[in-house]
């Protein structure tokens, strides 16, 4: 069975295709068949303008069709398309979701900070393996952040802040959003001792490869980040895409997306950031392979 999602986030928009196989023995083998990236970058617009704008729609509706004409190449059996944090807050969000539908016959659902906070969680539960102890989940987006604390795998507090890098890099974050947060960490983390940070996002994953980590764990301590984020504040955008081999529409994010890191690992006095490779995508299409799954029972 092959599955499908499509993530629109505030900065890219992704296609994951994965394949399910149930072996002779009963066990289930999962691969990836093909990842697709596309900078579609809505929140550029929807932090700025307060809607998509034409434009963009058009890029959307584009990257769309050629999604459903990927799909139908490798056979998908079916999909879940869902848009976060910059459709959520455009005001034109829902018209857009509807010309899609109309345009493209792609049905996309706008999912709420809270739904995708879960989404990640229950992801990394299942596939991180032993989550004993206490440990802070962390997706950094274009639009927002969202954060999951648990115990001993159990989901203790989940939520989404408005606080993402290109609603940082757009002036539109305020000091006391960002002070609530920390506030917030801080009161629900004083009883769970010893946190551990697990991170999320593609700029987390580009500052652990330049951190150059020989970690088999996948982790980047909190002083390479710092390090790095340094380094790079340093230099311009096109220094650090010809320095550091950046895409485009990562030179700019990655500053704002260590910040927030950096402020979150000193709220809960983290040294170390693990950096598993799962995504929102990831996430997508394992719920609806594990509801299927329900289903059949």
């Amino acid at each position: 069975m092959r599955l499908a999602a499509i993530d629109i986030g505030s900065n890219g928009a992704r296609l994951l295709i994965k394949n399910f196989r149930i072996t002779d023995e009963g066990v289930c083998q999962v691969s990836r068949v093909m990842y697709m990236r596309v900078p579609l970058r809505l929140g550029a617009d929807v932090f700025t303008l307060g809607k998509i704008s034409k434009e963009r729609q058009a890029m959307m509706k584009h990257m769309l069709k050629a999604f459903k004409q990927i799909m139908k190449l490798n056979q998908v059996d079916d999909y879940r398309a869902c848009a976060t944090s910059a459709m959520r807050d455009a005001e034109n969000g829902k018209k857009v979701m509807r010309m899609m539908k109309e345009d493209t016959d792609i049905n996309l659902e706008i999912i709420d900070g809270r739904e995708e906070a879960m989404l990640l969680c229950n992801n990394l539960v299942e596939n991180i393996g032993s989550l004993e102890g206490n440990y802070a989940y962390i997706d950094v987006g274009g639009g927002s952040t969202e954060v999951s604390l648990l115990r001993n795998g159990q989901l203790v507090y989940s939520y989404s802040y408005n606080i993402g890098t290109l609603r940082m890099l757009g002036g539109k974050v305020s000091k006391d959003t960002i002070e609530k947060m920390k506030s917030e960490l801080k009161s629900v983390a004083s009883d769970m001792p010893n946190i551990k940070i697990i991170g999320s996002g593609g700029n987390i994953n580009k500052i652990y490869k330049l951190s150059h980590s020989k970690s088999q764990e996948r982790t980047v301590s909190v002083s390479d980040i710092k390090e790095i984020y340094d380094k790079l504040k340093l230099l311009g955008v096109d220094e650090r895409i010809e320095q550091f081999g950046l895409k485009a529409d990562r030179a700019d994010v990655i500053i704002p997306a260590a910040e927030i890191f950096l402020t979150i690992a000193g709220v809960l006095g983290c040294d170390e950031v693990q950096v598993p490779n799962i995504s929102l995508a990831d996430s997508i299409i394992d719920g609806m392979y594990k509801q299927r799954g329900t289903k059949q029972k």
